[in-house]
């Protein structure tokens, strides 16, 4: 392997010259330069990474932690997806920083991370962004020196983090479903212990309000478990469709907490002998285009902003590493996203007849 030594030589300069020239840091007439970037090219010679790090003290890298890898290897669900999205969005915006993201997977443990972060650190990474697959409150791994961007999860503000802003996104799918003409608008929950819940639940709440509506507790039920148990989330979904279809007036819609909520939706209402959006409406929340364009019908979503979120993280951690007098915000940075409108919700705004006002009901 050539050396700028090497280059030199054929050059017939000073290697100071040559460095000079890889790092345009002072003036070297034109034929020089030229004299120098040919010789580079004949021997093909590639500047060491690392020699320039130590001077410069920016190597132009950025770790990335995250499970995307081993949790894609699930064969159900969209597992690893959420991450996979976000990784691009880093690596978009990367790129056009002029800088190289490092990833690492934790293989599915949470202990991992903290023997990355000291990889990450031994290998001079400028900062590290800590990508979650749900939105969670996390204990962020120790990092001395680095500066690390949660993205997808927050520690309770001690370190800058990238959020979807959950009320937002329910608030806007509700809305839609609202402005379609439904008044009876059941909302299936993610579990109770989920860190999105509780803001999706004020999201739903503040569209009725501003409609005018009363939020019914019973049209709110939990429709999801905490473990990852498929009998036991079946379980939990059908036991809530049941309870809210046996309702004296039932809903003429149905919000889901996900998309993969929204898809055995369609199965269950088909064993119960109902259609959609025909005796119901079903509308999600991901926009899992996989799941919500491939559905008969298509399934209504809203967007958890993925890419952009990653995109978003991976600026505020340029901003942090390469000079910026401003400090990091001291709350998440939310980030919104757009609703999906399918076939699978019905437009009740021009037959007030099939409203559940008029006494409807689910056969």
């Amino acid at each position: 392997m050539s050396t700028i030594y090497d280059v030199a030589r054929a050059a017939g300069v000073s290697p100071k010259t040559v460095s000079r020239v890889l790092n345009g840091d002072a003036a070297v007439r034109e034929p020089t330069r030229e004299t120098v970037r040919k010789a580079i090219a004949e021997l093909g010679y590639v500047p060491s990474s690392a020699a320039r790090a130590m001077r410069s003290n920016r190597s132009g890298l950025v770790g990335l932690i995250t499970g995307a890898i081993s949790e894609g290897l699930q064969e159900s669900g969209p597992a690893g997806l959420p991450e996979i999205v976000i990784v691009r969005g880093v690596q978009k915006a990367l790129a056009d920083a002029g800088l190289t993201v490092l990833i690492a997977d934790t293989g599915g443990r949470q202990d991992a991370a903290p023997g990355l972060m000291r990889t990450f650190a031994e290998h001079r990474v400028e900062g590290v962004l800590f990508v979650s697959s749900y939105h969670q409150v996390v204990e962020r791994p120790p990092a001395p020196g680095l500066p690390v961007v949660l993205v997808n999860c927050h520690d309770g503000g001690a370190s800058p983090a990238i959020l979807p802003d959950e009320a937002a996104l329910q608030r806007a799918v509700t809305e839609r479903v609202i402005a379609s003409g439904h008044r009876r608008i059941a909302y299936l929950t993610l579990a109770r212990g989920m860190a999105a819940t509780p803001l999706r639940v004020e999201g739903y709440r503040a569209a009725l309000a501003q409609a005018g509506l009363a939020a019914d507790p019973e049209l709110i039920l939990e429709a999801d478990v905490l473990a990852d148990d498929s009998d036991r989330e079946l379980a939990a979904l059908s036991a809530a469709l049941d309870r809210v279809l046996a309702l004296p007036r039932p809903p003429t819609v149905l919000l889901c907490g996900n998309d993969r909520m929204a898809i055995r939706l369609y199965s269950m209402l088909r064993d119960r002998g109902l259609s959609v959006p025909g005796d119901i409406s079903v509308a999600g929340f991901d926009n899992y285009r996989l799941i919500a364009e491939t559905l008969d019908p298509a399934l209504s979503s809203v967007e958890l902003p993925y890419a952009r979120m990653g995109e978003e993280a991976a600026r505020l951690l340029v901003s942090m590493t390469r000079g910026s007098d401003a400090s990091p915000p001291p709350d998440p940075i939310l980030v919104g996203g757009e609703v999906y409108w399918r076939d699978s919700v019905a437009d009740l705004s021009a037959n007030p007849e099939n409203s559940p006002s008029s006494g409807r009901t689910i056969r």
